[in-house]
Parts: C-alpha cells; structure tokens; sequence
C-alpha cells in the first residue's frame, strides 16, 4: 500500500505541475498531505512535516542569502568591467566573440540565478551580435552551455535541489564532482570556438567582394541575424514586471576592488567549506549590505528590491521539505524504491548513477526540475541503495545530466523563453541547434566524473 500510495502520490504531482493545473508549490505541499491521510498516517503528520522542514532550512537559509549577495553585486557593477574587457578583446572577430560570450556567461552565472544571467549576457552582446551579422542563435546556444553548468554551484537550481529532496549537504554532492564540472566548463570554451569558427566562415561566405570585418574577418555589410526585425536590444524578458530589468550603478574604485575582493575570497571559502554553507552568505551578504549601502535606507531598499526573488526561492525550499519529509516519514518512499529493485535487472543497478547523468539531459526535456528533483530522484537514490549504492552518487549524477533543467533548453521551465525571447529566436530553432552541444556537454562531464572518482561506471 505504501508503494502505490507513493506512485499514485508522484504521478499526480508530476500531472498537475507539468499540466499547470496547480502551483509547484501548493503541489509539494497538498499532495503529500492528502497522501499521508489516505494512508493513516494522520496522528504522525506533524511530526514528519516538521522533520522535513527542519532538514532543508540551512538550505533554504544559504539560497536566499546567496541570492541576496549576488543580486547586491549586479547592482554594484561588479561585472561591467568584465564584459567591456571581453568585448575590446574580441575585436570584432565572430569567433572571438563566441568565445567571449561562453566566458561572460559563466562569470555572470555565479549568482545561480538565470534570469539576472540572461539580462546581462544578452544585453550586452546582441547589439554586438547584430552589428556583425552573427546568427542570434549562436548567442542564445552559448549562453544555454554556460548557464547549464554553472547552474551545478551549490546554490543554484539542480544541486539545490538534490540537496534538498536527499536531505545532503554541499560536500556529499557538490565538492565531488568539481573537478567534472571542470570538464565542463573545458567543453563549453571548445564548444564556443568550434561553434565560433563555423559563424565565421558562415559570414565570410556570405560577405560580398570587398567587404572586411574588424581584424581581418569578413563580415557582411548588411546582413541581419533572424529575429533582428521583430525584437529590439533592449527586448524586456517575458513576464518581467516594473523594475524586473536589473541596472548596474557602478561604484567607485576602491569599493569596486572592495567588492571584487570579497567575492573571490568568498568564492574560495564556499569551495574549501571553511565554514557552513549558510554562514558564509549570511556573513559575506552583512559586510558587502554594510560597505555599500552604509545607511538604514539604502539597506531597506535593496531588501525591497530583492525580496520578491527570495520569497519565491526560499518558499520552494520549504514545501519540498514537506514533500520529502512526509513521503520519507511514512516510507512510501522505502517501499517505492524496494518495488523498483524488483523489476531493474541486477546487471544494471551498479551502473544506475551513469545511466541517471546519461539520461537525465534528454529527460530535462519531459520533466520540470521540481518534477524530476522531488519526485523522481528520490525514488532513484533508494533503488540505488538496494543495490549497494550510495545515493549521494545518484545526486551527483543527476546535476551533471540534469545541469541544463530549468536553464534555456526546456520548453517547461520560464528562463528557456526568457532567453529566447530576448534573444529573438524560436524555441525549436534553438533547441535543434544546441541540443546536440548540451548533450555533449553532459556526457563529457560523466566522463570526467568516472575518471575523477564521484561515482563508479
């Protein structure tokens, strides 16, 4: 009964928030509950609820402050130098460019959130784009590489999640597959220059005699990239409300160099865990508030500004504590995961972590990150342990084949039309014209992570 009740109970979740029918939210709450009625369960309710909700708080403590931190750091300017060093690097080469952009993607990245990531790197560079004559689906592909995996930082979207539904912390999953998720960002550079290369010679073959682009590269006179007519540069994302669009003003020298500082040393303590995850925002978020905005009104200001973007994470957080605590409390999941060993041959349960990053990049493609992290990943972390598995080798795999979940691929996350919206492409078109490099990207990152050591093939 427990088993069923926990199929019938995933199915329905997955049915309405993949339909829209309900909130991810109310889902991971209501369902759960409804679930843990029907079965008996009503005299424990409370108890498992509150045991779910106590384990993902020094989650939900980290995702909010960290998006506070780097929410501060966009307004600072923080990276405008970055992107006008880029650009005078370029020099009008489409390859340079390309390049450019992978680079700019995965600085900006940093703060985990998409949406912020997209503003910056597109607003910057498709005037650029277009100048040149550059296909704006070689933006948008490039910026989907990036974001998908850096999207793996412990307070971004996938490992959030892992962390939260298995109830683990950043050193079971994230600190193992660093050196993977170097792998990664090793491809996405190759990818931007071979991806580069072929607009360049695109563009030459398209330049007419005596054209000559900047440094010695073709470029035509009048090309326009698809979409040009139809979405201008500063194009607003899709669902953006007053003051959604982020405007960097830009801060004196010394507290630039203030602030550079102070994110590379936070940066480094966050990978050498000098300190608990949460403490090192709450504590690098204080003196970055502190030092820029000095006074009780600018302090409550950005606090007004960012707060929406809290609210909305942290709230996530806490309803799959419901989920996770009230499915784990009444051993749906046990009895699931027991079901499941059942039926997988014997010959495939070593091998679950690779088969989980194998195929979790095409899954991303079916499923909604909530979907797939809440309801799906437990079930496979316990079906693992049946097997001799260590479910931290499950999460792991699953933020390396599921990096580019609710990043710009899939048609049933928002920040795929964010970008592609901004971008001025179609959806299939970028699907079909990145899906073959993001793939790519995964397999190399399994790759790297059997070499490494983070999960066994």
């Amino acid at each position: 009964m427990p088993a069923a009740l926990g199929f019938a109970t995933i199915a329905l979740f997955l049915l309405l928030t993949m339909t829209k029918r309900v909130s991810v939210l109310v889902a991971l709450v209501v369902l759960p509950v409804l679930a843990a009625l029907a079965g008996g369960f009503a005299g424990e309710l409370g108890g498992m609820v509150l045991d779910g909700l106590s384990k993902v708080a020094p989650i939900g403590i980290m995702i909010a402050f960290a998006v506070l931190y780097f929410s501060l750091m966009v307004d600072a300017g923080l990276f405008d130098p970055l992107i006008r060093g880029l650009l005078r690097l370029a020099k009008g080469d489409p390859m340079r460019v390309t390049v450019a952009t992978a680079v700019l993607t995965l600085c900006v990245a940093l703060d985990g959130d998409g949406a912020s990531t997209f503003l910056i790197t597109v607003s910057a560079l498709l005037p650029v784009y277009r100048k040149l004559g550059m296909s704006p689906l070689v933006l948008s592909g490039v910026v989907c590489l990036g974001a998908g995996v850096m999207n793996m930082i412990p307070w971004g979207g996938p490992t959030v999640r892992a962390m939260a539904a298995l109830k683990l912390e950043s050193s079971d999953v994230f600190t193992p597959v660093l050196p993977a998720m170097g792998f990664g960002i090793a491809w996405v550079l190759v990818a931007s220059w071979l991806i580069g290369r072929r607009e360049r010679q695109r563009l030459g073959a398209l330049t007419g005699p005596g054209e000559e682009a900047t440094d010695g590269e073709p470029v035509p006179a009048t090309a326009s990239a698809p979409g040009d007519e139809t979405v201008p540069a500063t194009a607003p994302a899709p669902g953006d409300g007053p003051g959604a669009v982020r405007v960097a003003a830009p801060a004196p020298r010394r507290l630039a160099l203030f602030n550079l500082l102070l994110t590379v040393v936070l940066v480094v303590a966050l990978i050498l865990e000098v300190m608990p995850l949460p403490v090192l925002f709450v504590l690098g978020f204080a003196v970055a508030l502190l030092v820029n905005h000095p006074t009780w009104e600018q302090q409550q200001a950005l606090l007004d500004r960012h707060a929406k973007n809290v609210v909305l994470v942290t709230t996530m957080i806490f309803a799959a504590g419901v989920f996770t605590g009230v499915l784990t409390g009444t051993g749906m999941i046990d009895d699931m995961a027991e079901a499941l060993v059942s039926v997988i041959p014997d010959s495939l349960g070593g091998h679950l972590p690779v088969l989980v990053a194998v195929t979790g990049m095409p899954l991303s493609l079916v499923f909604t990150p909530d979907a797939y992290y809440f309801g799906v990943l437990p079930v496979l972390a316990e079906t693992a342990h049946g097997f001799g598995t260590d479910p931290a080798e499950v999460a792991r795999a699953a933020i390396l084949g599921q990096m580019t979940t609710g990043f710009p691929l899939s048609p049933l996350t928002a920040a795929t039309f964010i970008l592609v919206g901004m971008s001025g492409v179609q959806l299939g078109e970028h699907q079909r014209f990145i899906f073959r490099w993001a793939f790519a990207t995964t397999l190399v990152m399994t790759a790297g992570a059997v070499l490494t050591g983070a999960f066994s093939l």
